[in-house]
């Protein structure tokens, strides 16, 4: 009968690729001939391993004089044209550009290993290939990608020092803290990596174990996990990568619903090289979308610039622009920050008092929304999803409001929750959401995140500490600001046995609060 799997994936790789293809000469019809022709090439990766690549150089290059060599891993799924228009555009200013399908997926050889050793050890094979075969210059090397692409790239700087620069787009630093924050499982983002490498590659029994172990909660393979990611997590080695001092761009998306900013940002604090980092509306990898089909792109403009000023020595400024770039949701225009601990310079909080208990297992009509889709109606057209506070039912939320705010309130960065807890039942799930209330009681999402906890004793308070998802959000003047909890969002797997109710107090000595991040007027 054949092989269904196979053959959908053939089928599916043309169609992409086709897309793919059409758009970059859409793109860029008026200078497709300053660069070389592309060049489909196979190339050996650790231990021999086949890796489907192609390689564009600048018009004319004869081996006379050596270029910049840009080596971009594809991304989770996608083929290796992935890149070609943005490669086509660097190739004509200048660089060498080698694109390949990382292994496990599609025409490349071996299976998926999620960014594991075998993949930061292909990088370096690639990057090994380019010198040999290639006018590429061994001294400016830079490696780019979007989401997979970009975290093979953080950790093959750290791992190899001949990277000097990185654009790391749309991708994560620490794996665990992406699709396992507050030790809850982001299951509808795990379910789409599941299946798109279901399609379109071939998943590792390791990998397929590990996808198991995440769907059962299999609190006896949770060490096993978190081992397993931070192996895998740029974060492990982030002194590593300082040591090596390649320059480190990083860029995301607020409402990414697979690797969600706020690791991002830690993770950029603990950097000491030349660094950048760039927040935009949307979600995972829409904001360079428009770039892969060569039409103009903030994000890939910016990476241009982030390679040219380190890999070529251009004095074209970005070095001296404030490093930490945002964009709210609300309002255009960009905002320039000297750090990530000044975007929130100000903050308020907003008191949680009383006693309030909670039934579990019911959704209340507060959830962050479906994966994708809701923060690119967010990014489209400004919106998120909404919950009429007034109607949410009390036996199943907790709320909290603000007082009216006479002036605008311009939130950035990352709210925290604090308060104590006491379950009836020993591991539980609570999702934290922050809304912007109209005056009808309407609240669009500002924020949320989930927490998860196990072995506590019931009857027994203790203290939670939670930080939602970092954001930019301008909540207008005559408004509210409102926490709401409740224990069931259909983008995560809840741990609330049948019948269990959590209370949230504030003791007089330890007053519970959520303190919201304010831009510094």
């Amino acid at each position: 009968m054949g092989h269904p799997r196979k053959a959908l994936r053939t089928t599916t790789v043309g169609a992409v690729s086709a897309t793919l293809i059409a758009g970059s000469a859409l793109g860029l019809a008026p200078t497709a001939q300053a660069a070389d022709a592309v060049r489909f090439v196979d190339i050996a990766g650790d231990g021999g391993t086949l890796l489907k690549a192609n390689v564009i150089t600048p018009a004319g290059a004869d081996g006379a004089r050596r270029y910049p060599l840009l080596v971009l891993p594809t991304s989770w799924g996608l083929p290796q044209v992935e890149y070609l228009a943005q490669a086509q555009k660097l190739a004509n200013s200048g660089y060498v550009v080698v694109s390949y399908n990382v292994r496990g997926f599609w025409q490349s050889g071996g299976e998926i290993e999620v960014a594991g050793p075998p993949d930061t050890a292909d990088a370096s094979k690639v990057i090994d290939w380019a010198l040999a075969n290639t006018p590429a210059d061994s001294a400016h090397i830079g490696m780019a990608g979007v989401s997979y692409g970009a975290g093979i790239s953080l950790l093959t700087a750290a791992r190899d020092k001949r990277v000097k620069a990185v654009a790391a787009l749309s991708g994560w630093a620490d794996l665990i803290d992406s699709i396992y924050s507050g030790r809850t499982q982001h299951v509808q983002a795990g379910a789409l990596l599941d299946g798109a490498s279901l399609v379109t590659g071939r998943q590792s029994a390791e990998l397929r174990q590990i996808f198991d172990n995440f769907y059962a909660s299999n609190l006896s393979k949770e060490q096993d996990m978190i081992d397993w990611g931070k192996k895998r997590s740029a974060a492990t080695y982030v002194d590593q990568l300082n040591k090596n001092g390649a320059a480190v761009m990083m860029a995301n998306a607020w409402g990414d619903s697979v690797f969600p900013p706020n690791q991002y940002a830690d993770f950029y604090e603990k950097l000491t090289g030349p660094k950048r980092l760039e927040f935009r509306p949307g979600d995972h990898a829409t904001a360079e979308l428009t770039g892969l089909f060569g039409l103009p792109n903030d994000v890939w403009s910016d990476t241009e610039r982030w390679f040219d000023h380190y890999l070529k020595g251009a004095d074209n400024g970005v070095d001296r622009e404030q490093p930490v770039r945002l964009k709210s949701r609300t309002t255009g225009g960009y905002e320039g920050y000297p750090d990530w601990k000044s975007v929130g310079a100000t903050r308020k909080k907003i008191a949680l008092s009383g006693t309030t208990t909670i039934h579990t297992n019911v959704d209340s009509g507060a959830d962050g929304g479906i994966v994708f889709l809701s923060s690119i109606l967010d990014q489209l057209a400004q919106a998120p999803p909404v919950a009429s506070i007034p109607l949410l039912p009390r036996h199943w939320a907790a709320v909290w409001q603000s007082e009216k705010y006479a002036g605008a309130q311009q939130v950035r960065g990352t709210a925290r929750l604090h308060t104590t807890l006491t379950p009836t039942k020993e591991s539980g799930t609570l999702v934290a959401y922050l809304y912007d209330v109209g005056p009808l009681g309407l609240g669009k999402l500002v924020s949320h995140a989930p927490y998860t906890f196990h072995g506590r004793t019931p009857g027994k308070p203790f203290g939670v500490d939670l930080e939602l998802f970092s954001t930019a959000y301008d909540v207008p003047a005559g408004h509210r600001l409102a926490l709401v909890v409740d224990t069931v969002d259909p983008l995560y797997i809840e741990h609330n046995p049948s019948g269990a109710r959590l209370t949230f107090s504030s003791p007089a000595n330890d007053p519970s609060y959520v303190s919201i991040p304010l831009r510094e007027q």
